[in-house]
């Protein structure tokens, strides 16, 4: 696929503003699009939107197919009469700047169940003909989903291979009495679901009449506690009792002599493609029904993938293993006809992985913070090696902010000595040619000149913050995932300089 000359911001929905807690998908949203267009920006990238589960990573969430309730937007549900002005005023005093989950879950739970109470006690003939609809249309993971949520919550949140083992081995009968016995629960979950959908198709409508594509994101793995691998065992690496045999992660590189662990379960790739690879295909529709381009993270897994066994301490003591290649793409293409995929062809890339990418015409991506190290690949970074069909990105979601990068010392996050970062900065300074303009703006204007068709730049950036406004720190299990913008930080003055900036270079 062809992609225009264009720019874009990334910025997940939990960092929008708001006055409950946490970004939603209501009127915030629709701001941060107002000001999108007003930059000239034509993408809106996100992380993936799925109900997020160990450690609030929008990369181990509790399902692939369903939108996170903590992204509704309350204020709508009190106009469609489902929740009270009192309701909202009972929110916690809950911090601008970072999300605190714990908080943020407790309340909207509250007030979602409410209002689930409330559209099923009055709601009308038009809203009961639209809900039983979407959950007809929905049904091939909904019913999962929804049935998996509320065994969750019955078994205190554990993850399902403690279930009781009838309905951790989905024993036919044992399901039809769950369904029973939790009918109310699945309800909500269903409602959930319905009003998720519902609020996103309202911000896909608007970034249409913008011409805003939005990028959303399919992660590679799933996560062990999830909807789908228990309800597809056959289709990963489990034992008898539903443990995972091998786990996926990385290999020990220039950033991480041990590698990276990530625990996700692999796929059993042969079972997949016996079944023409179903469930992808069903994955790939759901999102491309939801965003306009979809940005495959860990794209070099499907080439091959770093196989480590479940028991491993550290994945340097993994292995690659072959992945389900071209045949896998031919098989989604067939189906899915376009293919509007952004390859995530960062880390130990091979001839095979970049042969893969180049047979369906995927582009793929470059970080300008890689460009001025010692990393073998940093050349390929840089702006001068850029092909047209690239996506060049300041930085991303794993990387410290530009100003965060620049101004911290990076010693212990990497291999990398402080001499290797004094010689990376200097480096730094005589590529692109600058000495005291602010490196954020510099770090845009490089990635908005390129050759580069897609330019895409954190908000964090563009805004000019520090580490504090990192997204995630990989390695780590708590603190990420947080930060939320401030109420009122995208100016006039801001807004302005990015659009100058697009214009000036036909994005």
């Amino acid at each position: 696929m062809i992609f225009p000359r264009r720019s874009g911001i990334l910025l997940h929905v939990t960092s929008l503003p708001g006055e409950h807690g946490i970004g939603d998908i209501g009127e915030s949203a629709h701001e941060f699009i107002d000001f999108l267009a007003g930059s000239g920006q034509k993408i809106w990238q996100v992380l993936p939107l799925n109900p997020t589960g160990y450690g609030d990573s929008p990369y181990q969430c509790f399902s692939a197919f369903a939108g996170n309730p903590l992204f509704i937007n309350l204020s709508a549900l009190r106009e469609e009469g489902l929740l009270s002005d009192a309701d909202l005023a009972s929110a916690p005093d809950f911090p601008d700047e970072r999300v605190a989950y714990d908080q943020v879950i407790t309340f909207k739970q509250r007030l979602l169940h409410k209002a689930a109470r409330a559209f099923f006690a009055d709601r009308t003939a038009a809203d009961r003909g639209a809900f039983d609809t979407f959950c007809q249309e929905r049904r091939q993971w909904l019913e999962d989903y929804a049935l998996f949520m509320a065994c969750k919550k019955v078994h205190h949140d554990v993850a399902w291979v403690h279930w009781d083992v009838r309905i951790r081995q989905r024993d036919s009968a044992a399901l039809k009495e769950w369904q029973h016995e939790l009918a109310s629960e699945l309800e909500f979950h269903r409602f959930t679901q319905f009003e998720f959908f519902r609020q996103w198709e309202k911000v896909r409508s608007l970034c249409s009449r913008h011409g805003i594509s939005i990028m959303g994101d399919i992660p590679i793995y799933i996560a062990h506690d999830s909807a789908d691998v228990w309800a597809h065992p056959e289709l990963f690496r489990l034992d008898e009792r539903g443990w995972p045999t091998a786990v996926a992660g990385v290999p020990p590189d220039y950033f991480s002599a041990t590698g990276q662990l990530w625990g996700n379960p692999l796929y059993r790739w042969d079972v997949s493609a016996s079944s023409g690879h179903r469930w992808w295909i069903d994955r790939c529709r759901s999102s491309l029904g939801m965003f306009d381009l979809v940005r495959l993270d860990h794209f070099r897994g499907f080439e091959a993938y770093w196989e480590v066994p479940a028991t491993a301490s550290t994945a340097a003591e993994g292995k690659w293993v072959q992945g389900p290649g071209a045949e896998f793409f031919r098989i989604l293409q067939a189906e899915l006809k376009e293919l509007p995929f952004v390859a995530e062809n960062l880390g130990v890339i091979t001839p095979g992985v970049e042969a893969l990418r180049h047979t369906f015409g995927f582009p793929g991506m470059s970080l300008l913070q890689f460009a001025f190290g010692k990393d073998p690949q940093g050349p390929s970074f840089r702006p001068h090696n850029y092909s047209r069909e690239l996506v060049a990105y300041t930085g991303g979601h794993d990387n410290d902010t530009t100003l965060g990068w620049w101004t911290s010392s990076g010693v212990g996050e990497s291999t990398r000595t402080e001499e290797d970062i004094r010689e990376e900065h200097d480096f730094t300074r005589r590529y692109l040619g600058f000495q005291n303009e602010e490196v954020n703006w510099v770090f845009i204007r490089t990635v908005l000149a390129s050759v580069a068709n897609t330019a895409i730049v954190p908000l964090q950036d563009v805004l000019g913050l520090g580490s504090e406004a990192r997204m995630n720190l990989p390695g780590t299990v708590s603190g990420n995932w947080r930060w939320r913008y401030k109420a009122n930080s995208l100016t006039k003055e801001m807004r302005q300089q990015l659009l100058d900036l697009t214009l000036l270079y036909d994005r």
